[in-house]
């Protein structure tokens, strides 16, 4: 913006048109049609054949946005030489001879085209470039004067805040956007989440999820297959975001679907790998453990690459890790799952988990570790699969202090009872 030195130099006729731009720049919140606006005024004021208004990207580099005037493309509308001579200096440019001018070396399109007269400013908010104005004509009767340049240079300067500040709007306007889907994303995801455990006699289940964003990848299941059986999930997107959400309401639809069809675990788990390798264009994948639990205490175990739970067997008061295998779905169709059959006897617990767990860092960005992890359920091996799982919570919490999360957390804990 010019100083009351140069609003001074400005006529009264350029005085009432800054006057008016003003009034339009602030009277709307389309900013491409106060654009339209001021170039079109500006070309009136001026009486120039060429307009162009120009908007700097993030490199301040300079792309036109508003274009007045005949050319055979849009490059051809203004002088690159003139463009970059103002963008080299900072300073605004008035030359009547564009021909002959010292200040710089006249460029291809200045020569062609026989320009005379050639007026550019450039739009600087705290001195960083945000655009410039130009104008130009090859008319022998028309110049343009001191008054046009200061016009020019009060217009620029309304002009460069008024593109700033509509950028800081339509980013909060995004923001806002962006954080009611997220929102909404959010609470659909929550809403697929089971409300009620499972009512199998003998079993004892225990659930904590925590995302680390708005919206997380990681998820767990639980359904009723029948009085006597129940099914498990826990998983883990490969991404975050609403993304990982999307892709992770699919897996968890097609993997409840499968099993309430009466398909084996192992067919319902093969079949929703290869539905799910037709919509993983974007290159993202799950990890999944599934597992079925009966009544008497016969389970049956999947690993589609995910984190082995861990078991806790009464008889022989030991730990160990289920077996691994297979790979996350949505990435290769020929998987080799394989299915593993455990006796559950009353007092043995398996506690599935995401990598949010082990891999939480503390302040010192040392891992949590399935070390600390086999610790805790070994000390609360007696205790219920509720107790079990509050107490890995505070653990990992305690552990990790005031350090951010960077992951999500999803907890389960079956105990089997046998009652």
């Amino acid at each position: 913006m010019v100083d009351a030195g140069g609003l001074n130099q400005i006529s009264p006729e350029h005085l009432l048109t800054l006057y008016q731009i003003t009034l339009t720049m602030n009277s709307s919140l389309d900013f491409d049609e106060v654009l339209n606006i001021v170039m079109d005024t500006v070309m009136q004021v001026m009486n120039a054949q060429r307009g162009v208004l120009m908007v700097a990207d993030e490199h301040e580099q300079l792309h036109a946005v508003v274009t007045r005037g005949e050319a055979e493309d849009q490059e051809s509308l203004y002088s690159r030489t003139i463009i970059n001579e103002v963008m080299r200096t900072r300073q605004s440019l008035l030359t009547n001879n564009a021909q002959f001018d010292q200040r710089y070396k006249p460029g291809e399109s200045i020569i062609l085209r026989g320009l005379r007269a050639i007026l550019c400013v450039p739009m600087l908010v705290k001195g960083r470039l945000v655009g410039a104005i130009y104008c130009d004509t090859s008319l022998r009767h028309k110049i343009f004067t001191e008054s046009d340049l200061h016009l020019l240079d009060a217009v620029a300067g309304q002009a460069g805040i008024a593109i700033e500040n509509a950028r800081l709007y339509r980013v909060a306007v995004e923001k806002g956007r962006l954080e009611r889907e997220l929102q909404m994303a959010r609470e659909i995801q929550e809403s697929l989440l089971p409300r009620q455990k499972p009512q199998v006699t003998g079993y004892e289940v225990a659930s904590r999820w925590r995302s680390a964003r708005e919206v997380a990848g990681d998820f767990y299941d639980f359904f009723q297959l029948s009085d006597e059986a129940m099914g498990v999930v826990i998983a883990d997107v490969s991404d975050k975001g609403a993304p990982a959400a999307l892709f992770m309401a699919s897996a968890r639809s097609m993997i409840r679907s499968h099993a309430f069809a009466g398909l084996e675990p192992l067919d319902a788990l093969m079949r929703t790998n290869r539905l799910l390798l037709d919509d993983s264009e974007g290159g993202m994948f799950v990890t999944v453990y599934y597992s079925q639990f009966r009544q008497d205490g016969v389970s049956l175990h999947i690993n589609a690459g995910h984190n082995p739970p861990l078991v806790y067997q009464r008889s022989g008061d030991r730990l160990y890790a289920l077996p691994t295998g297979g790979r996350a779905f949505g990435w290769f169709e020929d998987n080799p799952l394989r299915a593993v059959e455990l006796q559950l006897l009353p007092g043995d617990m398996i506690i599935y988990y995401t990598d949010g767990l082990t891999d939480a860092e503390n302040a010192s960005g040392e891992c949590y570790g399935a070390e600390r992890m086999a610790q805790i359920v070994y000390e609360t091996r007696g205790q219920s699969a509720e107790a079990v799982l509050s107490r890995l919570v505070d653990s990992v919490d305690s552990f990790c202090g005031s350090a951010p999360v960077f992951d999500d957390l999803t907890l389960v804990v079956i105990r089997y009872t046998g009652e």
